[in-house]
């Protein structure tokens, strides 16, 4: 009888053991981040906070920048600064560019709306942005990516331009969308 008594309590105390494991590894699962969500960009102001900690991060090695959002509604500078024709896509645009107009840099981040054709836009950024919009100089290069409904450029030099590029992939853990890129043709 004893025999049978401690068969039962050990059957129930494994039972309760598997029970709690399955718990709490459960609980574990739901708790941690998805990888597709890991930063959440949802605001021009954390748009800016973004490129302004790449900025500050990359210091010395960048032109003097400054970061500021542009008026979707002001069809020149949204035209100028995105290389799109038409806002009806687009939450918010951050640009960080540098003070002084002579020099060649421009790192965009374009929240998109809801459902809006991402690759789209970033084909029709590759094919109609002027990499020669300064007066005196014209970027280098072109990258371009996306995270989530965030489409993210910087034309610039190679110097300059690819480490801010890298710096945005890193900073939103380094899964980003389709990937284009260019070089000027003098």
């Amino acid at each position: 009888m004893k025999k049978s008594i401690i068969g039962v309590v050990a059957v129930i105390v494994i039972i309760a053991i598997i029970i709690g494991v399955v718990f709490i590894l459960s609980k574990n699962k739901e708790e941690k981040p998805n990888k597709n969500s890991a930063v959440e960009i949802q605001t021009a102001e954390e748009m800016e906070k973004i490129i302004n900690d790449i900025n500050t991060k990359l210091g010395e090695n960048l032109p003097a920048i400054e970061t500021r959002q542009i008026d979707i509604t002001d069809e020149y500078a949204f035209t100028s600064s995105t290389g799109l024709k038409s806002n009806s896509n687009v939450e918010a645009v951050v640009v960080s560019e540098p003070f002084m107009s002579s020099q060649a840099h421009s790192a965009v981040m374009i929240k998109t709306k809801e459902n809006a054709n991402i690759e789209e836009m970033k084909k029709e950024i590759y094919n109609n942005i002027d990499m020669r919009k300064w007066i005196c100089v014209s970027a280098e290069k072109l990258w371009i990516t996306n995270y989530n409904d965030i489409i993210f450029f910087v034309m610039s030099s190679e110097e300059w331009g690819k480490p801010v590029y890298d710096e945005f992939k890193q900073a939103v853990g380094g899964t980003v969308g389709k990937e284009l890129e260019k070089a000027e043709e003098f």
